[in-house]
């Protein structure tokens, strides 16, 4: 998706170097349409320039900064000197991921997607996440219920969600807890099994988190969750502790919830 309007006063944009002259350089923008700026050669590097084609090349991509815009003369003036590397690096990959985006857009609506529909959707999509790409990584992640305040289709959502869910590599989070569980009733396995049902969920769990648990060693029980975030992670392994040691304490058992393993057994 290229923007068809002009960039902001401070922004950093994605260009390449097409043309490379005494006086300057000038960048073809990637993320706008029919936009080029130009970089003064004294914004290419700090210090003094005795050769320009020293510092950059024709087909280089480039990261600069909007310094200023003059729509009446189509002019944008830019600066590669007051990029650092670690802004460099994060639009690079911003610019990437919404290259991706843009990809998972197609994927959902078609190649022959109308603009109209293109941009109906990226523009929710940009207004409630900011980007295109955090938008179909959240449908990714939380399905649905990620696009319940964003303006699309029932259609739309499910074309977004559906995509999202079979194209995007969502980035999850490993936490592990343990559980101790006694019951000294006759029947106190089978009081654990079912605590240790509890425990997994019976249908309780987000359909974005992974539960598991593992026996260690009498009487010590190990859940990992695996979750998009910390916060879920944490909750929901509190959750499934709370779940067994509510199950077992209901027939007379007892349930102790702690993080670190305090058994020798593996």
């Amino acid at each position: 998706m290229k923007f068809s309007g002009w960039p902001e006063k401070g922004d950093l944009v994605v260009g390449e170097v097409d043309e490379i002259a005494d006086f300057g350089v000038f960048v073809e923008l990637a993320e706008y349409e029919d936009k080029r700026g130009l970089v003064h050669v004294s914004e290419v590097a700090p210090g003094w320039i005795k050769n320009i084609r020293d510092h950059v090349s024709t087909e280089e991509r480039v990261v600069a900064k909007v310094l200023d815009i003059d729509e009446d003369a189509q002019q944008i003036d830019l600066s590669l000197k007051d990029v650092n590397d670690h802004q460099r690096s994060d639009k690079i990959q911003e610019w990437k991921n919404e290259r991706k985006a843009d990809n998972w857009m197609t994927i959902a609506f078609g190649e022959d997607v109308s603009d109209d529909k293109y941009a109906g959707v990226a523009t929710e999509l940009l207004a409630e996440f900011g980007t295109m790409y955090d938008g179909f990584e959240q449908a990714a992640i939380h399905g649905r219920e990620a696009l319940e305040n964003v303006d699309l289709t029932e259609s739309e959502i499910d074309a977004v969600v559906e995509t999202a869910r079979e194209n995007v590599s969502v980035p999850y989070v490993n936490v592990t807890g343990y559980v101790d569980l006694e019951c000294p009733a006759p029947d106190g396995v089978d009081a654990i099994r079912e605590a240790l049902q509890a425990a997994e969920g019976n249908g309780e769990v987000p359909e974005e988190v992974e539960l598991s648990v593992s026996y260690v060693g009498s009487p010590e029980y190990r859940i990992k969750v695996q979750a998009p975030d910390y916060k879920t992670a944490e909750r929901e392994l509190e959750a499934s502790a709370e779940r067994a040691s509510e199950r077992i304490a209901s027939v007379g058992g007892t349930g102790e919830y702690h993080r670190e393993r305090r058994t020798e057994a593996d």
